[in-house]
């Protein structure tokens, strides 16, 4: 294998380890720091919050009755008391059901259809619940007229249906509302103030994972502070592990948002991160690895907000992250206020998620940082996966045709790659003759413009071998990129794989293993093998280097270092992706064989031997690297005349 070869596997292996590990280091020590960060913040916020201006309301609220019996009740009680009872409200659509809690009216709970979380082979399977044992939870902060702060998540809600809602084409909104409490009757008891409330009103579709969620305020300018027209939603959720990789789906969890200007972006994925918004957000999701819940904004924005994630404590085994979003939003009318929004809760599937317009699909880790990553999977990968799958192909095989689909795109450029290693190869003799000719290390100058010169009168170009394998590397990244990320494979079995979405366990070792994690992947394992034999075969075919046998001899432990070090990298991803690195191996195999047969080396050799009987003319880049090099071999040979001087 030569040089240049070498140099192109290596940037290969460079940027993938770029893409699996970045800004691993020093994250313990950044995590700590932002985690003490973020709590001096909130305690400072809970102090200014703490902090209002004195202002008599006794003049607003002296029309209504009861105002001292008002005045004794706790903030909760100041709405919808208690009667309505503890429990939640069901909504079920042909996707899912949905769980409201009577105490907040917040979405608590979503089960999907269809859908089941990780369980291990041979166990029953079990329904995929997000956010299960309230682990979401979703508020409107209110100030009252007496600058008393409440949350809605402390008031009870009253439904316009009863506890259960099945969604048709009649029956598809769900109305919560909280009444506030204008005083006591005769008897003492509470008496609601039926024209005034705030109302949560959620419209469904009967085949969607979409609903629109409004925020409604009817004739409630007498019960809460005049001078703020200004409203805060918060959002906290903890999801929960789904996945048969723990350690991969938290590493992945984390929030996107959209901002104004429609650009899509995510807080640190693998470290505590809080970020303040002084300027609109369009949209927010708490993104998990094949799930996400968004809440976007239609017709006006958020107007500023609060985002912050940080990895759960360590007794909270299937807590992914914890993610919070403060988003303040605008109600400038409180008689006849309205700000609309829709929830999705799903799939984080590119196509369903492109479905809304809104950019959702950002989500989908596809190399949007590069644009030629994100171009080859949303215009190439996908389309061709998505065709392949109307079918009703297995998806072991699709990823086969997808993968001899890639060989013949890329065949043109693999072939350049061949013939430049044919060349080199034909030129063997004369390289040898040039090594033994120049044995000494002094004389490394000389056998390199020799070899230039070799390489020129015969038409090799030495970055022929190099350049078009760099150009293949988009597309191996791409699909270091998409296969993770594709919905699609998740729980579809191949083989002795379960799930091509995640690792294919062969052997559990019952504890955790440094680099290898606590199991081995057969795909892996196999992938690694061929590498191996890939290796074997084509430092066979490899012309020597220019360099000693102790140099040769050093790349070729690196050549054969390279796949055991994959084999790590590796062993814990999707066998999805090991499973067609090891199918691109293998149809590099044959393909090697069939440029073998077709190309004669003993024609080409002797059309490189004509070639150098005819005058070439140099480049201008030839003329000014032999112009350097002389000027490095006269700066050598002055160093070596003064050193014998001394």
């Amino acid at each position: 294998m030569d040089k240049n070869t070498v140099i192109g596997l290596l940037l290969i292996f460079a940027l993938f380890l770029g893409f699996s590990f970045y800004q691993t280091s020093q994250v313990k020590k950044q995590q700590a720091a932002q985690e003490a960060q973020m709590q001096q913040e909130m305690e400072k916020e809970a102090e200014e919050a703490a902090k209002t201006l004195s202002l008599d309301s006794q003049s607003d609220t002296s029309r209504l009755e009861g105002t001292s019996a008002v005045a004794t009740l706790t903030p909760a009680q100041r709405f919808s008391n208690a009667q309505v009872g503890d429990g939640d409200y069901v909504v079920e659509t042909g996707k899912a059901l949905y769980y409201f809690s009577k105490k907040g009216g917040y979405l608590k709970q979503v089960e999907l259809k269809d859908v089941y979380r990780y369980t291990p082979k041979g166990a029953p399977k079990q329904p995929l619940v997000i956010y299960e044992d309230g682990s979401n939870e979703m508020a409107v902060k209110l100030m009252l007229r007496d600058q008393t702060e409440i949350s809605t998540a402390d008031c009870y809600f009253v439904a316009n249906v009863d506890d259960k809602l099945v969604v048709d084409e009649q029956h598809n909104k769900l109305s919560l509302r909280i009444y506030p409490n204008a005083g006591v009757d005769s008897a003492q008891c509470q008496v609601l103030d039926r024209k005034s409330y705030i109302e949560y009103l959620y419209t469904f579709s009967k085949d969607d994972y979409k609903f629109d969620y409004e925020v409604n305020f009817v004739n409630m300018e007498p019960y809460l502070y005049p001078n703020r027209r200004s409203f805060t939603l918060t959002w906290n959720a903890q999801p929960k592990c789904v996945e048969k990789n723990y350690d991969y789906e938290k590493n992945i969890t984390s929030i996107y948002y959209m901002d104004n200007g429609d650009e899509v972006d995510n807080l640190d994925e693998r470290k505590a991160d809080k970020k303040d918004f002084t300027s609109p957000l369009k949209w927010v999701s708490f993104k998990q690895q094949f799930f996400t819940s968004s809440l976007v904004t239609k017709e006006q924005p958020f107007t500023s907000g609060t985002l912050g994630v940080q990895p759960p404590e360590k007794s909270e085994k299937l807590v992914l992250k914890d993610c919070a979003a403060e988003l303040d939003f605008e109600m400038p009318d409180l008689n006849k206020g309205h700000f609309g929004m829709f929830m999705f809760v799903g799939p984080n599937q590119y196509r369903l998620l492109k479905e809304y317009d809104v950019k959702l699909e950002r989500q989908v880790p596809l190399g949007w940082g590069f644009f030629l990553l994100q171009w080859i999977n949303r215009f190439i990968i996908i389309p061709v996966f998505n065709w392949l799958e109307a079918y009703g192909l297995s998806y072991g095989l699709i990823i086969l045709i997808l993968t001899i689909f890639i060989k013949i795109v890329v065949l043109p450029v693999s072939y350049k790659t061949y013939m430049s290693s044919a060349k080199m190869r034909a030129l063997r003799p004369e390289i040898e003759a040039l090594n033994e000719k120049y044995p000494k290390e002094e004389d490394m100058m000389k056998k390199q413009q020799a070899t230039m010169a070799l390489y020129r009168s015969a038409g090799v170009k030495p970055a022929g071998g190099c350049v078009p394998m760099l150009l293949q590397m988009p597309i191996l990244i791409a699909m270091y990129r998409f296969f993770p990320a594709a919905y699609e494979l998740r729980q579809k079995s191949f083989l002795w794989a379960e799930d091509l979405s995640t690792y294919d366990s062969i052997w559990n070792f019952g504890r955790n293993i440094p680099l290898l994690g606590d199991h081995l992947s057969l795909f892996t394992l196999l992938m690694t093998a061929a590498t191996i034999v890939y290796t074997w075969l084509n430092n066979k075919l490899m012309a020597p280097t220019q360099g000693n046998k102790d140099q040769q001899r050093m790349m070729n432990i690196m050549m054969y270092m390279m796949p055991f070090m994959f084999f790590f990298m590796f062993n814990n991803f999707a066998s999805g992706l090991t499973y067609y690195y090891l199918l691109f191996n293998l149809a590099t195999f044959l393909q090697m064989f069939i440029f073998r047969i077709a190309v004669d080396d003993n024609k080409l050799r002797a059309q490189m031997q004509e070639n150098m009987k005819k005058p070439v003319k140099k480049s201008r880049w030839e003329q000014r690297m032999e112009e350097f090099q002389k000027q490095q071999q006269q700066m050598l040979k002055q160093q070596q005349q003064g050193q014998k001087r001394k």
